[in-house]
């Protein structure tokens, strides 16, 4: 049985409340949309794809990415309830600690809460990198993938913004991959 627009709205709802009421940090929620999406609104290749382009152009990558699959799952109204669902746990997080940061803002062990948590941050994003690269279409890891991958980090070392050094990977591989 094929489900109605609504339901697939509401699927679209749930499914990025969820997402980012368990793991509101942009990076390391892909990894759990992942699971949310592929194989139930839309392909890994879709998946793949959205995740790619919504790092190239501006603007946040999880709305982006929630538009993405909000578009692939149920149109243009999948878009809008996709957003309201992307960002409303966000939003209503950010004001609840931003009342309580304000109360704390003075305290030395707040500065030492932040220090502790950048390595862990640091780790996410790796971990998050290294299933993109799993899934994507470098299925193992080989002479190509691993050149873009070190021309990529070296250039992130040297301060090229992020959407640069996504499309030069992008053209690189283009040449690397016929």
């Amino acid at each position: 049985m094929t489900p109605t627009k609504f339901q697939v709205w509401l699927k679209l709802l749930w499914m990025f409340l969820k997402v980012n009421l368990l793991s509101p940090s942009g990076p390391a929620s892909i990894g759990l949309l992942y699971d949310e999406a592929v194989g139930k609104v839309m392909t890994e290749e879709q998946f793949v794809e959205a995740v790619g382009l919504s790092n190239v152009l501006p603007g946040s990558e999880a709305l982006k990415l929630a538009m993405f699959v909000g578009f692939a799952a149920g149109g243009i109204a999948g878009v809008f309830t996709a957003l309201l669902g992307a960002t409303l746990p966000p939003t209503v997080m950010m004001l609840v600690v931003a009342v309580i940061l304000q109360q704390f803002q003075n305290e030395d062990w707040l500065q030492r809460f932040v220090m502790g948590m950048s390595p862990a941050v640091a780790a996410l994003i790796f971990v998050v990198g290294w299933e993109l690269l799993r899934v994507s279409g470098a299925k193992k890891l080989n002479r190509r993938a691993l050149i873009i991958g070190i021309l990529s980090a070296c250039a992130l070392w040297f301060d090229i913004p992020s959407p640069y050094v996504l499309l030069g990977a992008g053209i690189l591989g283009v040449i690397l991959y016929r």
